[in-house]
Order: C-alpha cells, then structure tokens, then sequence
C-alpha cells in the first residue's frame, strides 16, 4: 500500500472536520495521510526550479576528484539540485560510511541497504579531498547506519579529527543521524569539537508516520537538545522541507520547537520528488513565500536562515554560519 499526502490548503486549519469527512466508509485516514493504491501524477515545476546548469573545469575537477579518492557526496547521491553549482565554485559535502542507508525514507533518493562495513581509511581520504579542494570549511554527512553498533559516531570523530589534522584552522560542520536516540554516540561526535552539528527535523511532526518511517520527531528534537546541553558553545543547527503537504500552524510549531532545542541556524527548501516511487510533491512553495518565512524564522529568534526554493542543508553552509555571531 502507497501512503500519498492528502491534498490541503495553504490557509485551511480546520483539519480535524476535513478529516472526519474522509473516515466513511472504508478508506483509512492516519494523521492527514491517505491510503491510495494509485500514483498520484507528479506537478509541474514552476519556472522558479528550472535551472541553468553550469560545467567547465572546476566542476569536472571536483567530481573527478571525489570518484577517483573513492568516496562520495549527499550532492550526488541525494540528487541535489545544487551540485553543479557547488561542484564549479570547488566545493562539496562529503557523504561518509557509504553511498546506501539502513532506513528507507520516503523523501529521499539514497538508495537503501548498506553493503558492508564503513571503511576505516576513509576519514583520512576525506580530509586528504578536501585539502586538496584548498576547503576551509568542509561538511560532513553519512548515511543513517543502524546496524553499526555506535551508528557509526566513530566514524564521524575520526573524519572531524582527520580534517582538523590536514587542513590548520579549518571549520568543520557534521550533519548527523538521530543514532536511534542513544547519547553516547552522540556525546563522541561533540567531543570531537566540529564548528556545527546539524540534525534535519526535515518536516512537521504530523506527517513523520509516512515520510520518516522509522524516525521519531520528538526523538530528533531531543538530540539537538542534548548536543547543545554537551556543548553550550556548539552551533546547532537545521533544516525543513516545504511542500509535502504541511500546515502554516505547523511550520510555525516546527520552528518554536527547534528554537527550544537550542537551534540557531535553519535552513528552509522545496521539496522535491526524486522519481515516482517516492512521496510526492503536495504544492510548489513561491520564492516570496520562503522569504516571508524566513523573516518569521528571524523574528522568532533564529541566528541565521537560508530559505529558498533551492537551499539545501549544506548550501553555501560556510556562509550561514559566521563565527561572528557566536
């Protein structure tokens, strides 16, 4: 059975009568999600998503480089839409532990089911690529590796601590998975003293069951939590998607619930189907609506935040985090 997103209204709050509509007869309604065994047919992106993409030497520099050291990129393998961007002006976020997850996320285009274990040379790889790239700040990321014991924190230390010992005076931002809620991992990944610790909520808590399975919104929260009560000088930061169907109410919840985790920094951007197997896409937010929402975000006490239809988690991240403000 295929979970799609019931269609909504940007200024509808009256869900719970909407809902209670939908109940007869013998159509199941979980949380706003309804169980449909079609396909919905995928909308049209609106010109604000069409992109020229840039190539030339810097791009096929780094993409030569990141094949050719054996290792991998969230550009890549989540399909961004920024990477021939990045790519050209020498920069990347590094994907560690492997190109396929343990989870299988209905947002997202890393392919499921790890194919062995992480590679131990790999951390040094990493900051070998990104010297080589002349970086001064690198972002790490990984796969969600539930079958490793420490999920995989290790790997993470030994990156940040790698990174640190090739490239003097670099920042380093990590972008996590929840480790199953487990502080430990967690504590060894601060220890390791990177610049940020990002964490994605990713989207509003009603629409977790059939986007995030096997992940827990409150879980989430509480990791960003413990990260800052670790390390009260530690960055924290995250990020949500638009466009899968969620409430302004929501958003609005999202946010304040990030604030009281201690998040400083948010990144907000469009949803975007991977291919027709995956979530789709409920509406196509505006460029001046992802600018209102960032004067919101701003207002409520959020440091620093990108939004746009096109920001990612690590999108220009050296520019949303200046360490000016901390």
């Amino acid at each position: 059975m295929r979970w799609l997103l019931k269609p909504q209204t940007l200024l509808s709050f009256d869900m719970g009568k909407r809902l209670n509509k939908c109940t007869s007869g013998k159509v199941k309604i979980v949380e706003g999600i309804v169980p449909h065994e079609e396909k919905k047919s995928r909308l049209r992106k609106p010109d604000w998503l069409k992109l020229k993409l840039p190539a030339g030497p810097d791009y096929e520099l780094v993409r030569s480089l990141i094949s050719n050291s054996a290792l991998h990129t969230v550009c890549q393998e989540a399909r961004c839409p920024n990477q021939w961007e990045c790519f050209a002006s020498q920069t990347a976020a590094f994907l560690i532990m492997g190109p396929r997850c343990t989870r299988n996320c209905r947002f997202c285009a890393v392919e499921h089911g790890p194919l062995g274990p992480p590679d131990p040379e790999e951390p040094f790889r990493v900051a070998e690529a990104a010297q080589s790239l002349g970086l001064r700040y690198v972002v790490v990321t990984s796969v969600t590796r539930d079958d490793l014991p420490d999920g995989g924190a290790s790997i993470f230390a030994a990156t940040i601590r790698a990174i640190r010992k090739q490239i003097p005076d670099v920042q380093v931002e990590v972008l996590i998975p929840d480790f199953q809620g487990r502080p430990e991992p967690l504590l060894a990944v601060v220890e390791a003293h990177p610049d940020v610790l990002n964490h994605n909520i990713e989207t509003v808590e009603r629409l977790y069951p059939p986007v995030r399975p096997g992940a827990a919104y409150k879980r989430s929260t509480q990791l960003l939590r413990r990260a800052k009560g670790f390390d009260a000088s530690l960055a924290i930061k995250s990020g949500l998607m638009l466009g899968l169907g969620e409430l302004p109410e929501e958003i609005h919840q999202t946010l304040r619930d990030l604030l009281d985790a201690g998040c400083a920094l948010l990144t907000l951007g469009q949803y975007l189907q991977p291919s027709a197997d995956h979530i789709p896409v409920e509406r196509f937010v505006s460029p001046a609506e992802f600018d209102n929402w960032k004067e919101i975000a701003l207002a409520l006490g959020f440091w620093r935040v990108a939004s746009g239809p096109l920001v990612r988690s690590s999108y220009h991240a050296k520019d949303l985090f200046d360490t000016s403000d901390f």
